[in-house]
């Protein structure tokens, strides 16, 4: 009897969860667990389970819930902490907090979005190698080199990865699912046309400094009098963003905490953000676009748009990883990856 491999997909946010469900998706053939990102370390859990101060990040609070919410409507097969199986391979959505036991079995990492800027603790945490989740905020993801593989969103992003420390071979550019497609955003059923889109970010939530009212000055200043929108970050503190918004904005300011930021970017004629990954959704689209990080070197990191493609990327480099045969060490050295290709309907059958 065959009995099939089993793989571990970590989620976090719903993103990072939609993202590794695409994946599994791609791979029938194999048995498909999830867990929310955990760690094994004492002080993290003692954190975790005696504070609130993790309940703003991917580990605890209202990620955790959603996320779970969202793999028991899947039907999709759950392990917290991978206490029911033995994995052949875990794929991460985050090398920042990765634990030693899991690191006997293949590992691979998969890029969720953009990256927070890297600031001066970030540089003193890789250079005292120092536990990369005390950079605070996401600026070390995927800089580890802790993983056997690594899958980029572009070849922008293997160059920074590999920069900041993991080596070269080991990234796969397969691009990044939910923003490999954005073409397919500006078929949709929203009414509201012609505004300035504003997508904030939980900078504070995540306990670092934002002069949010300065920014919400300069997005009056951008919009120069047209129609201004604000969609707010799932994990800000909601009560007080609105409040600061209608205190610091014109009358007839629209303000929005749910909804479809997708379809939003399509239809707006410009993008302010501050540090999110939605601003790639406005270069794919080729809207004028805001933000803090420096917008030509964005357009250097882009995603690459590649048809809605980058799960069956991935899951190929999972397949091909989980089938080899070798040291785990060596699969990169060896191991030549192609893309899928990308094919579009025919004249004949769109008509």
């Amino acid at each position: 009897m065959h009995i099939p491999k089993k793989i571990l997909f970590i989620t976090g946010s719903i993103n990072q969860t939609s993202q590794m469900h695409q994946i599994a998706q791609q791979l029938p053939e194999y048995d498909c667990w999830f867990s929310q990102i955990f760690a094994d370390s004492p002080l993290v859990n003692w954190v975790i389970e005696h504070t609130s101060w993790a309940d703003r990040t991917v580990l605890a609070g209202q990620f955790r819930r959603n996320s779970e919410t969202y793999c028991i409507e899947h039907g999709l097969q759950m392990d917290y902490k991978a206490q029911k199986n033995r994995y052949d391979l875990v794929v991460y959505c985050s090398d920042l907090i990765i634990p030693d036991r899991m690191l006997q079995t293949k590992t691979l990492w998969v890029q969720e979005g953009m990256v927070d800027e890297c600031t001066a603790i970030s540089k003193w945490v890789k250079k005292l190698h120092l536990p990369p989740y005390l950079a605070i905020g996401t600026s070390l993801n995927g800089t580890s080199d802790i993983c056997d593989v690594y899958c980029a969103a572009s070849e922008g992003y293997k160059g920074y990865f590999s920069k900041m420390g993991t080596q070269a071979h080991k990234i796969m550019v397969t691009g990044m699912p939910n923003f490999d497609n954005c073409e397919k955003f500006v078929d949709n059923t929203l009414d509201m046309k012609n505004y300035v889109l504003v997508t904030t970010s939980d900078i504070r939530e995540c306990y670092r400094p934002d002069d949010r009212i300065g920014f919400i000055k300069r997005c009056v200043e951008i919009a120069n009098g047209r129609q201004l929108v604000f969609k707010l970050h799932p994990n800000e503190i909601f009560e007080r963003a609105i409040a600061e918004i209608k205190e610091n904005t014109p009358e007839g300011t629209f303000i929005y905490t749910n909804g479809n930021v997708n379809h939003m970017i399509a239809n707006c004629d410009e993008l302010i953000t501050q540090y999110s990954t939605l601003v790639y959704v406005g270069i794919a689209l080729g809207k004028k676009v805001y933000s803090y990080f420096d917008v030509e070197e964005l357009n250097r990191l882009a995603p690459i748009q590649n048809g809605g493609t980058s799960a069956q990327n991935i899951a190929r480099v999972c397949r091909d990883f989980l089938e080899f045969n070798g040291k785990k060490e060596e699969f990169t050295k060896q191991y030549q990856y192609t893309a899928t290709p990308i094919v579009k309907p025919s004249l004949c059958e769109i008509a």
